[in-house]
């Protein structure tokens, strides 16, 4: 049997620490690194508060894709989401995504609730949008009287 030395033992072993933390990184960071199996879908909304980059995209309360990024249209003065999709499901053009919450306070999330158009095609564009519904001026409005 071959002996080695320390110094060789030493560095098979940081070497094989250094995997192990990558292979950690990747799979707890949800990263894609060599496959893409979604295809992307922008959504204008009016309002997105609370939403946040890798919320869930859920449609009959299954995950079927995330948030990736979220901006502002400067020509609409909309908000401006762009969803990352899996690829065997197909969207229509009457899709409708909504903001909701998961709970009473819980974190939010984009729904889509699927229609019977034609189907979309990669970087289309949701026009039928709900916006978030804001809890705290709801519960401003009826606490000062304002419903």
């Amino acid at each position: 049997m071959k002996k080695y030395s320390k110094e060789t033992q030493v560095g098979i072993f940081v070497l094989l620490g250094f995997m192990a933390i990558a292979y950690m990184s990747v799979k707890l960071g949800n990263v894609q690194l060599f496959s893409d199996n979604f295809y992307p879908v922008v959504a204008k909304f009016n309002d997105v508060t609370g939403l946040k980059n890798n919320a869930p995209v859920q449609m009959y309360g299954v995950e079927m894709g995330y948030v990736e990024q979220i901006d502002i249209d400067q020509d609409t003065g909309m908000s401006s989401v762009t969803l990352r999709i899996r690829k065997d499901i197909k969207l229509t053009d009457d899709t409708i995504a909504s903001v909701k919450t998961s709970g009473l306070i819980g974190d939010k999330y984009v729904k889509l609730s699927r229609g019977g158009g034609d189907p979309l095609k990669a970087g289309a564009v949701l026009r039928d949008t709900e916006s978030a519904i804001d809890l705290e001026e709801l519960i401003s409005k009826y606490v000062f009287g304002g419903v």
